[in-house]
């Protein structure tokens, strides 16, 4: 087992790609703590990795409340002796498909302001228990490389998770904590979570399609695999890259978008 003996915090851990990570992590021998802000969801992907024989803990938490993310993570640590692993897999919803000539400052700030404080307040809440060889996991997306119209608040989150991401990981390094980004492109198995269908729609309406027809017509066009990652990929990814096994990765931002995006 790859994580065997470590804990791992999962913020969105109700989500789906949250809940794939934790799903992973829990396979591979960590115990999980499970944080969000829907109680159903946590507690479902609980009950998944319990019934293969895993540990997980649930924490309804608001990943943007500096003060209750700190709390919830010492508390952690002090159960568990440490934090080993974070992962910020929380989803905010937020516009796109808005061209910039109509997009409103607010529909604009939200991604930005969003994404870049839940991902800051979380790894500084956990960094601090950290064991020596800790690794904190942030997610973007391709937006942030690429230029287009409707995903102005998108992209510039995205970009600067990513720069959070690479400036972290110097800021961490001498104490043994390494930070990766996760850059997927969109996981259709993730459009039962409201705000990732929502998000798609704005483009959708525009072009006259379905969410749905609009990503299988986005990935038949894509450069390499043809395809979108799956869930269990994302986790897989994840799990590695946080094991020992990924112990020279830092400040690198991973490509698991199958093509859709070449470095």
């Amino acid at each position: 087992m790859l994580l065997k003996n470590r804990t791992a915090i999962v913020y969105g851990g109700g989500g789906a790609i949250g809940g794939a990570a934790a799903r992973a992590f829990a396979r591979d021998g960590a115990r999980v703590f499970l944080a969000g802000r829907t109680p159903d969801r946590l507690e479902m992907v609980a009950g998944q990795i319990r019934a293969e024989g895993g540990f997980a803990e649930t924490a309804v938490l608001d990943a943007l409340d500096e003060e209750a993310v700190e709390r919830h993570a010492a508390e952690v640590a002090t159960q568990a002796g440490g934090i080993d692993i974070a992962m910020n897999a929380v989803g905010i919803a937020h516009v796109q498909g808005t061209p910039f000539g109509e997009l409103s400052l607010a529909d604009f700030e939200t991604p930005v302001a969003g994404y870049a404080r839940s991902n800051f307040v979380t790894a500084k809440a956990v960094a601090p228990h950290m064991r020596g060889k800790g690794v904190i996991l942030t997610l973007s997306t391709p937006g942030a490389r690429l230029s287009g119209v409707g995903f102005l608040g998108n992209g510039v989150a995205s970009a600067a998770v990513e720069a959070l991401s690479r400036i972290l990981a110097g800021e961490l390094g001498p104490r043994g904590i390494r930070v990766i980004c996760l850059r997927p492109d969109a996981i259709p198995e993730s459009l039962a979570a409201s705000h990732v269908r929502s998000a798609f729609e704005g483009f959708a309406e525009r072009a006259g399609m379905s969410v749905d027809d609009m990503l299988a017509a986005r990935a038949a066009s894509g450069p390499l695999l043809r395809r979108f990652p799956t869930l269990a990929e994302i986790g897989d990814f994840a799990a590695f890259v946080a094991s020992d096994r990924a112990g020279a990765m830092t400040g690198a931002i991973a490509n698991l978008s199958c093509g859709t995006l070449v470095d």
